[in-house]
């Protein structure tokens, strides 16, 4: 019997989540090796997204992705769970309900708000590094609206309508843009005169966002300004007290919200393992992400630190946490296989920072964005990720979260795609263009060249004439071929001058080129030509049926547009068809939903289709103490 080789991840961070994820896709097939992932949360936090929650833009469940969701289907057993020593010697991670022995150990347990000894900064000022603290941020700033909406001085108000955000890194800029954004409807909600809120970033430094170019940075500084933040450089606070900072010139500004965001520390916990630590408590590794006096316990994420010129350590960013993670998970698996190491070698593609939900600077692989490209830039980044680590549903939610779900036009599309319709009003249009639908394939399946007849022919000389051929059909005149060689295989060229009929006049006077290449393909014979009449007959038969019935409307109403384009390419259409087409797109948006069979069938389907994907939304329970 093979040894096993249990491989053990400390944190589910963006780095965690990418090793975890990276040796899970190695190792599937094989039983002898062993991921275990442990975090104090049964969730992965998205960290870069936090100020958004704090700043009420979204909700929590938007910064959020179950570690049992991204895991479902891999052989990564995820344990939620506080840890509580590690030790090296023995090579076991302890925690507050078990114990995991490990062959190969990665630490990614990420970083801790630095308070750089300020008094009072950890008394009285919030610090924005997880999702509790945001959520902390959001309640205590709906808080301080509602009560200066019943504070009569107006000294204590303008106090109590006073935040400042200290640090103007990329989180303190974020947070600051997101509260920029949200005074104004919470000024509304509360009755409070917007004019006495106030707005600050505080910094020590004489410049801000210190990542990006000067220009860049600039931009978000004037943007800033122009809305009404004040930007206060060169002003380390000294003191924090429960209504005040002050600073370094002696200035008092009399406040109750102070948003902490200077600066970051290792992971104190992690300074108890005994492992060499460097800067900010980070702890040290070598050009492999190893610990430098242990090979087999790697690295990961901004605890670690890595230098690869001299003086220059790898930034606390996600993608240094993923491309770290990637370096030991390469180094694990040539550990196991006996091959040779590879170095860290970062390659960063840029830097970006949001103000709001509307405006943004970035700099991405040397291109130079701002406003509105650099914040559809920042989307389809965090879309990408999402894309990642959990598939389309992660990036489903996140359109919902971000655009049709947004409030008070907080995004680049100033909130036309959260704008929301009474379905009840989409009935009538569902039911015709069902209908409509129907008849036109009950002609054609009676042979009939007209509603009307086809209708006589089914309910009331009770007979089903079952003539679906070509020739039939084309001879009741309802269908016109304009190219002579689909014409000639479904029926031949007299017996469809015999039966046509008048028709308006086609939208297109030829079928274009490429699709009659594509029809060529399709239907190359009579054979194909029937069989592709049959299936017509019965797609519009079956349109018809669902979007009455109003089940899988949205399939039903996408096949109609698909059929109504299809005729029009195909030169037998005229502009009368167009509505058939506008009616579809319609009826896309969930018109099913309302007094329909989708009410009850779609939240069943998804449910169904989410748990095998996906897995259930179900909590990790802690395990149990082994003797």
């Amino acid at each position: 019997m093979s040894k096993v080789t249990n491989i053990v991840i400390l944190g589910a961070g963006y780095a965690g989540v990418h090793a975890a994820k990276k040796l899970a896709k190695k190792y599937k097939k094989n039983n002898d090796v062993q991921i275990t992932l442990i975090d104090k949360n049964p969730y992965h936090t998205l960290m870069t997204e936090l100020h958004e929650v704090a700043g009420g833009r979204v909700p929590e469940e938007s910064v959020k992705v179950d570690l049992s969701q991204i895991f479902h289907r891999t052989k990564v057993k995820v344990v939620v769970d506080y840890i509580d020593n590690v030790d090296i010697a023995a090579q076991k991670v302890k925690t507050t309900y078990g114990e995991y022995a490990y062959d190969y150990l990665m630490i990614g347990m990420g970083n801790e708000p630095a308070s750089f000894g300020v008094p009072g900064v950890d008394e009285y000022g919030f610090s924005l590094w997880s999702l509790e603290d945001a959520l902390k941020i959001r309640e205590h700033i709906e808080y301080k609206f509602k009560a200066a909406s019943l504070e009569r001085d107006e000294a204590k108000r303008r106090e109590m309508l006073t935040f400042a955000v200290a640090g103007s890194g990329f989180t303190g800029i974020e947070m600051a843009g997101e509260l920029l954004e949200w005074k104004s409807t919470l000024a509304r909600e509360y009755r409070v005169d917007e004019s006495e809120v106030s707005l600050l970033v505080v910094e020590a430094a004489g410049t801000i966002l210190n990542m990006l170019d000067r220009k860049q940075a600039d931009k978000a500084e004037k943007y800033m300004t122009k809305h009404g933040v004040r930007i206060l450089k060169d002003s380390p606070i000294t003191e924090v007290t429960p209504d005040a900072i002050t600073l370094k010139s002696g200035e008092v500004i009399k406040t109750q919200t102070l948003i902490w965001t200077c600066g970051i520390q290792n992971n104190t916990a992690c300074l108890a393992y005994g492992l060499e630590t460097t800067r900010a408590n980070r702890l040290q590794a070598n050009e492999y992400m190893q610990s430098t006096h242990h090979e087999n316990v790697y690295l990961i994420g901004d605890c670690a630190y890595v230098e690869e010129e001299p003086g220059k350590g790898n930034p606390q960013i996600v993608e240094a946490a993923e491309q770290t993670a990637t370096t030991a998970v390469k180094n694990i698996i040539a550990s196991i296989e006996n091959k040779e190491k590879v170095k860290f070698k970062s390659s960063y593609h840029g830097f970006m920072v949001s103000i709001g939900g509307k405006y943004c600077v970035a700099n991405l692989m040397g291109i130079k964005l701002s406003g509105f490209f650099a914040m559809a830039a920042k989307h389809i980044v965090n879309m990408i990720y999402l894309f990642g680590i959990l598939n389309i549903p992660a990036v489903y939610h996140y359109l919902q979260h971000e655009f049709f779900d947004m409030k008070e036009n907080r995004t680049i599309l100033r909130g036309h795609l959260a704008s929301k319709g009474n379905r009840l009003w989409l009935i009538p249009l569902r039911l015709y263009v069902g209908c409509v639908w129907l008849l036109e394939g009950l002609a054609k399946l009676c042979g009939e060249g007209t509603w009307e007849t086809a209708v006589d022919a089914l309910f009331h000389k009770g007979e089903w004439l079952f003539t679906i051929g070509a020739d039939s059909w084309v001879k009741a005149g309802n269908i016109n071929m304009p190219f002579s060689w689909l014409q000639d295989g479904l029926t031949g060229a007299s017996a469809a001058a015999e039966g046509a009929v008048e028709y308006a006049t086609p939208i297109l006077s030829s079928m274009p080129k490429f699709y009659e290449s594509i029809m060529k393909i399709m239907i190359p014979n009579e054979t194909m030509a029937n069989i592709f009449q049959i299936m017509v007959v019965i797609l519009e038969i079956g349109i018809g049926l669902a979007l009455i019935a109003g089940l899988f409307t949205w399939l039903a109403s996408a096949a109609s547009v698909f059929m109504t384009m299809n005729f029009i390419l195909s030169a037998m259409a005229g502009w009368d068809i167009l509505w058939y087409t506008f009616g579809g797109i319609a009826l896309m948006s969930g018109a099913g939903r309302t007094f329909g069979l989708d009410y009850y069938v779609m939240p069943w389907i998804t449910k169904l289709v989410g748990n095998w994907w996906i897995g259930k939304n179900k909590h990790i329970y802690k395990e149990e103490k082994t003797a």
